[in-house]
C-alpha cells in the first residue's frame, strides 16, 4: 500500500497496463477455451448486446393481428402424398447369412440415426447380418449414450425382421472383434476406406469378399457412406422404413417427451382471484375440457462449436472474436474454409446461424407475439442466459426441459446430449410448428420426418435474413413485409428430393406415395 500511494498517477497507469498483459499468465483459463462445449469465461464477459435496436423496438411495439394469427397457426392443407415405405419387389430374405456387418457411427444423434439407416440398408445389399450398431462418444459433447439407452431395440428388431438378420450382440466366436481391437492397429476384417456416398457395387466389390473370407466386417467410419442415387427402390423404401418405423425412443424418453407436451399444452392452474374467466378461456365449451395450447418449437444450435467453425461474428465484441479463432485453431488447426471471408460476405451468401436475437425478430415478423407459447430445443448455448435475453424479452412464454421438469425427472437424461436431443426431436415432433435457427443435422431430420407427416415447418430463408440483417436503416414494418414475402413457400409445402440430395431430409418420392 506504501509503495502505491509514492506512485504518482503516470505510474499507476503503467503498472496497472503491465498487470492486464500479464494476467492471462496468471489465469490463463480465463483466456482459453474451457472445452469444446464451453465458451471462455472472459469471451462471456462482455454479454452481447442487442445488434438490430430499431428492429427490436418495432417488434416490441407493433403486435401481430388475429387474422395473422389464425393463417400461422392453420395445419397444412392434405398435399395429397402417403406413407410408402414397402416394396413389391424387396428380396426375400436368404436362408443363410454371408456374415455379421458391423457399423461403428460417430457424430450427434440425427447423424448417427441416418448412419443407423444407411447400415440397414447396406446389410440388405450384402445378405449380411446387421450387428446393433456402436455409437461413437460424441467428441464435443463427451457423450457415451448407446443404441439400447436411446432406441427401443426390440422394436427395431420386429419391425424389421421379415428385412435383415439382426443381431444384438456378436457371437462369442468373434467376441475380438471390438473398437479398442481396431483402434490399436490395422486389421483385416476393417474396411475404413469406404468413400463418402459409395454405390452399392462399391459394397458389393469391397465388403463382400471380406464378409466371405472373415465371417465379418467392421465398418468405420460410416457417417454419409452410401449414396443417395442409383439405388434400387427397395433398398430406398428400407431407409425410409427404419427412420420413420423402425427408429422409436425407448419408453423413458417418450414419457418424458409427453410429460413436456402435456404441460406447455395443459399448463397447471394456479388457485386465485379471476379462476373462474381463467378457466372459461382455457376449455371447450363443446366437452367442458381444457383447450389445449398451440406451441412452436425453436431448435436453437447456438454452441461454441457452431458458432467457432460459421466463422461469423456474432457481436460479442474482440475478445469473442479472439476466443473463435483461438477455438478454430486449436480444434481445426486453422482449416475452416470460411474464415477467409469477412462477415459481411458470409451474411451475404446466407451462411451465418441466425443469433437467437435474430431467430426472434424472425418469429415476430412472421406474426408470432408475446402470447406466443415457445418451447425452445437446444442444448447449450454460447454467451448463455445473456445470448438469449433478447429471445426471452419478444417471447416471455418461453420454455424449456429444465423450466418444464422437476431435477427428478432429468435425472437419467441430464448431462448426456444424444438423450436430451432425443427428447427435443420428440417433442419437436409433437409441435404445431417447427422451426430452426440455422441448418444441421436436427433440422435437416426434422424437416424430413415433420414433411413425412404433412406437419407445418418453417425453413428460415437464410439469404434473404443475411441481407436485410445487414441493412441498419430497415423500418420494421418494411423488415416484416420482406419476411412475409419470403416465407410464403417455406412453411411445409412438398418439395421432391433433387440428384444427391438426402433421402431423410427429402423423403419425397423416396419415401412417399401420390394418394
Amino acid at each position: 500500500m506504501k509503495l502505491l500511494e509514492e506512485l504518482n498517477q503516470s505510474q499507476r497507469f503503467a503498472l496497472g497496463g503491465v498487470l492486464v498483459i500479464l494476467l492471462p499468465c496468471f489465469f490463463p483459463t480465463l483466456f482459453t477455451p474451457l472445452g469444446r462445449a464451453f465458451p471462455s469465461v472472459f469471451s462471456e464477459w462482455n454479454a452481447p448486446k442487442p445488434r438490430h435496436l430499431q428492429l427490436l423496438k418495432g417488434a416490441l411495439q407493433l403486435q401481430s393481428s388475429d387474422w395473422q394469427q389464425s393463417d400461422l397457426w392453420s395445419p397444412l392443407p392434405n398435399q395429397g402424398w402417403k406413407s410408402c415405405v414397402e416394396s413389391a419387389d424387396t428380396p426375400s430374405l436368404p436362408k443363410e447369412s454371408q456374415g455379421y456387418l458391423q457399423v461403428f457411427l460417430d457424430g450427434g444423434l440425427n447423424q448417427q440415426r441416418m448412419g443407423i439407416c444407411d447400415a440397414v440398408a447396406v446389410a440388405k445389399i450384402l445378405n449380411a447380418t446387421l450387428v446393433i450398431p456402436h455409437l461413437e462418444v460424441n467428441p464435443v459433447w463427451q457423450d457415451s449414450s448407446s443404441f439400447t439407452e436411446i432406441f427401443d431395440i426390440d422394436h427395431f428388431i420386429n419391425v424389421l425382421k421379415d428385412d435383415i438378420f439382426i443381431a444384438k450382440e456378436l457371437p462369442s466366436i468373434y467376441s475380438w472383434s471390438t473398437r479398442e481391437y481396431y483402434a490399436t492397429g490395422i486389421r483385416a476384417t476393417r474396411i475404413k476406406t469406404a468413400p463418402v456416398h459409395a454405390s452399392a457395387n462399391w459394397y458389393l466389390e469391397n465388403v463382400l469378399p471380406v464378409l466371405q473370407s472373415y465371417g465379418i466386417a467392421a465398418l468405420a467410419p460410416f457417417s454419409h457412406r452410401l449414396a443417395f442415387d442409383n439405388l434400387p427402390t427397395y433398398i430406398q423404401r428400407l431407409r425410409c422404413k427404419v427412420n420413420f418405423k423402425a427408429l422409436v425412443f425407448v419408453p423413458q424418453i417418450k414419457e418424458l417427451g409427453e410429460a413436456l407436451v402435456h404441460r406447455i399444452r395443459y399448463p397447471p392452474i394456479e388457485i386465485g382471484a379471476g379462476d373462474a374467466e381463467y378457466l372459461q378461456d382455457r376449455t371447450d365449451e363443446s366437452s367442458n375440457k381444457p383447450r389445449a395450447r398451440k406451441f412452436v418449437v425453436l431448435h436453437l444450435r447456438f454452441d461454441k462449436d457452431m458458432a467457432a467453425h460459421s466463422a461469423c461474428d456474432f457481436g460479442g465484441g474482440q475478445a469473442e472474436k479472439m476466443a473463435l479463432a483461438k477455438y478454430r485453431q486449436v480444434i481445426w488447426q486453422g482449416r475452416v474454409q470460411k474464415s477467409q471471408f469477412t462477415d459481411e460476405e458470409l451474411r451475404n451468401q446466407g451462411r451465418c446461424p441466425l443469433t437467437p436475437e435474430e431467430i426472434g425478430l424472425l418469429l415476430a415478423a412472421l406474426g408470432f407475439s408475446n402470447s406466443t407459447h415457445l418451447y425452445l430445443a437446444s442444448h447449450k448455448v454460447y454467451g448463455g442466459e445473456a445470448r438469449i435475453s433478447t429471445l426471452r424479452k419478444l417471447f416471455p412464454l418461453m420454455e424449456d426441459k429444465k423450466s418444464l421438469a422437476s431435477a427428478e425427472e432429468l435425472g437419467n437424461v441430464e448431462g448426456k446430449a444424444s438423450l436430451l436431443a432425443a427428447v427435443d426431436y420428440y417433442v419437436s415432433m409433437q409441435s404445431d410448428i417447427f422451426i430452426s435457427a440455422s441448418p444441421g443435422n436436427m433440422h435437416n431430420a426434422l424437416v424430413g420426418h415433420r414433411s413425412y407427416k404433412n406437419l407445418k415447418t418453417i425453413r428460415p430463408n437464410m439469404a434473404l435474413l443475411g441481407l436485410l440483417f445487414l441493412n441498419k436503416s430497415i423500418e420494421w414494418l418494411e423488415f416484416q413485409k420482406a419476411v412475409l414475402n419470403g416465407h410464403k413457400n417455406r412453411q411445409g409445402q412438398i418439395r421432391f428430393r433433387k440428384e444427391k440430395q438426402s433421402i431423410y431430409t427429402y423423403p419425397v418420392p423416396d419415401c412417399m406415395c401420390q394418394a
